[in-house]
């Protein structure tokens, strides 16, 4: 592997307005020569650079605390770093920076890094992180790692101009800034380096952890919990890493390894029908590049939307992908301190974000009295739900809605659900940003959001979309391989091939894809997955419509009549959308043809099979729900008796006043 870096020091400039530094020259040199010696960086370049002799024959670089630093010099090294003429560019490339940092208010805010030549009177005010961006939005290479120690370095990561993050494009970066906006970088009192770079230093040395190496994440989580110790502490670093970790410094790993067993797992790497969850993430994979790009712009602004055919992954993106790496902290610095609340809106969306503010563990009074103060406070609209969001110690909150397209089921009364978007819209403009909300929704349903003006959801949809597109055949692959390597699994190369080729061009096809993966493992053998065994399942189009045929003609008459019914209740029929889930009180299940008894055990049976799930609501009645969509749409033989009763079920909820789930049920996945 190819690495390069650029370190730059700059103790002395000409501008009398900006003080002589004893310390960059030191930091810099300190930096230089850990990755050189750990970091197994081919080319270390040094600003500016003077020569030592070692010996008669050998001479030695380093950065000079008498030199000085010119803006020509400092691009030129930069393209040369990020842009290098050559066809061999290095897969790595490292720039750090310590000096004085200014930030320019006239008009427009725009950051610089100093040089020794620079004269903010005239206008001339040293490198421009608009310019430094644009460069490594132009860069080739595809790790980045950018290390800013000067004074108000906070500006460079808020401002837009000058933020290096980019997502998208498969690139790993790591940015870190020595200080916040307000702060000056300082030199620690009990050190003769700076404080982010003795953090640094300290962090780069692969004892520090219990691994083989230090990565970008490893070092980025060293100097979070160090500043948290650090008492009366007058500056913060901040990071951003995005992407994986990038490997920094080469040890000796402390601890004996694990030693690794070749014996087959009894463990199901596949989700099935399921989403994946927060606790899913190490069985998680094919999703790296969107999820870069969901923690990218949730970064970045105070409202995403997230959309997608049914069954493209939405919810597994945001809950093992997003909402995994939000809790780790590591991408994004202080995200782990974020609140972080996710929700299913239901048919009456406010009632259902007032349970999202109460505490836990609460008595039945004293939820009671929590949610009628929060529900009186959303009576207020966005200025009572902004009052709900002050109140959190948390510098954030993310309000994840998942499954938004239940706001425009048939029976949510239409001035509810404008009451619910107008409060949304109306709470992320007046929080100041400490309000960031997500939505996940099915395409489909986009033109539900244009019928009416609901406070400007369309065009706030339109500017801050990210769409969940088909995964490509690298991901697709990732996906099934991954998780059966962790458990030892074999896949016969042929069955990789069969299913790729079952699946291309189907962006809906994911559930389907682990419903088969999952019964394939079911029915491994000593060499694991194979072919036959596809075959033998209807492979990935009819394992899932296979599979619950098979269990409903295995039911006697009587029971078959229960699951039709149990079924036709699950489905909420669209109104010029596709058919979609509905969850039902079990209670409300049971009729004059279909008693107690029946409904329990049928309920139970097909819960075993994995086609439904359960769960219960707050007063502990139990909830029923299809374990995904893709039943809805692809079992053949509840589409033929959704199309056979389509009108009675019509007339029949029309006449019940209800077209969709009961109210104030939990969110089942």
């Amino acid at each position: 592997m190819s690495r390069d870096a650029l370190i730059v020091g700059i103790n002395n400039y000409d501008y009398k307005g900006l003080k002589y530094l004893p310390s960059p020259a030191e930091d810099a040199e300190a930096i230089a020569s850990i990755l050189e010696n750990d970091g197994q960086f081919n080319i270390i370049r040094r600003l500016p650079e003077a020569i030592k002799n070692i010996d008669s024959t050998t001479k030695s670089p380093y950065i000079s605390q008498k030199g000085e630093v010119s803006l020509k010099q400092l691009k030129d090294s930069l393209v040369k770093l990020f842009k290098p003429e050559s066809k061999q560019i290095p897969d790595t490339a490292l720039f750090y920076f310590s000096g004085h940092g200014i930030r320019k208010t006239s008009g427009i805010t725009e950051g610089f890094l100093c040089t020794s030549d620079v004269h903010p009177d005239m206008e001339f005010n040293g490198l421009s992180l608009k310019w430094l961006r644009e460069l490594l939005q132009e860069s080739p290479i595809k790790q980045q790692i950018i290390w800013l120690d000067c004074c108000h370095s906070g500006e460079f990561i808020n401002f837009s101009e000058a933020n290096p993050q980019e997502v998208g494009k498969g690139r790993d970066r790591c940015f870190i800034a020595a200080s916040r906006e307000f702060e000056e970088a300082l030199i620690d009192i009990n050190s003769k380096y700076s404080v982010l770079t003795k953090l640094i230093l300290e962090g780069l040395e692969s004892d520090q952890y219990n691994e083989k190496s230090v990565t970008t994440f490893s070092l980025s989580n060293y100097i979070s919990e160090q500043i948290k110790q650090i008492k009366g502490n007058l500056q913060h670093p901040i990071f951003t890493n995005l992407g994986e970790p990038i490997t920094l410094t080469y040890g000796q790993k402390i601890a004996a390894e694990t030693p690794k067993t070749t014996e087959t797992s009894d463990i199901c790497p596949y989700k099935g029908l399921r989403y994946f969850e927060l606790e899913d993430h190490h069985w998680f994979f094919g999703r790296e590049n969107l999820t870069k790009t969901l923690l990218g712009k949730i970064s970045q602004k105070n409202f995403l939307a997230v959309l997608g055919a049914s069954g493209s992954g939405k919810s597994s993106v945001i809950r093992a992908g997003v909402l995994y790496q939000l809790k780790q902290g590591l991408m994004l610095q202080g995200s782990a301190d974020w609140e972080i609340k996710i929700m299913v809106p239901g048919n009456q969306p406010m009632f259902t974000i007032a349970q999202q503010f109460l505490e836990p563990d609460l008595s039945r009074i004293e939820r009671s009295q929590q949610l009628e103060t929060a529900e009186s406070l959303l009576e207020k609209g966005s200025d009572g739900l902004k009052r709900l969001i002050e109140t959190t110690d948390a510098p954030k909150v993310l309000l994840i809605i998942d499954q938004f397209e239940e706001i425009f089921a048939p029976d949510t009364d239409k001035a509810e659900r404008e009451r619910f978007i107008d409060c949304l819209l109306g709470a992320v403009d007046k929080c100041n940003g400490k309000l960031k909300v997500m939505i996940a929704m099915r395409a489909d349903f986009f033109g539900k959001c244009v019928e009416e003006t609901y406070s400007g959801l369309s065009q706030q949809i339109e500017e801050n979309l990210i769409s969940v597109t088909p995964m490509t055949e690298k991901e697709l692959l990732r996906a099934i391989t991954k998780p059966a390597k962790q458990v030892n699994l074999p896949i016969e190369p042929l069955l990789l091939k069969e299913i790729l080729k079952d699946i291309e061009n189907s962006p809906g096809s994911l559930p389907l894809l682990q419903d088969a993966l999952r019964e394939l493992w079911k029915q491994r053998e000593n060499q694991g997955l194979t072919l036959a065994n596809y075959i033998k399942i209807d492979r990935v189009a009819g394992s899932l419509n296979k599979r619950a045929t098979d269990v409903y003609q295995s039911l006697t008459d009587a029971q078959q009549l229960t699951a039709k019914h149990i079924f036709l209740n699950l489905t909420q029929l669209g109104e010029e959308t596709e058919d979609t889930r509905r969850r039902v009180l079990k209670a409300d299940l049971v009729t004059e043809n279909h008693d107690q008894a029946s409904i329990d055990a049928m309920v139970q049976l097909l819960a075993d099979e994995k086609l439904i799930v359960t769960d219960r609501t707050q007063q502990g009645d139990e909830v029923i729900d299809v374990a995904h969509e893709a039943l809805i749409r692809y079992w053949e033989l509840l589409r033929q008796w959704l199309d056979e009763s389509r009108e009675q079920l019509r007339e029949q909820r029309k006449i019940e006043g209800v077209d969709a789930a009961p109210k104030n049920l939990p969110n089942i996945p």
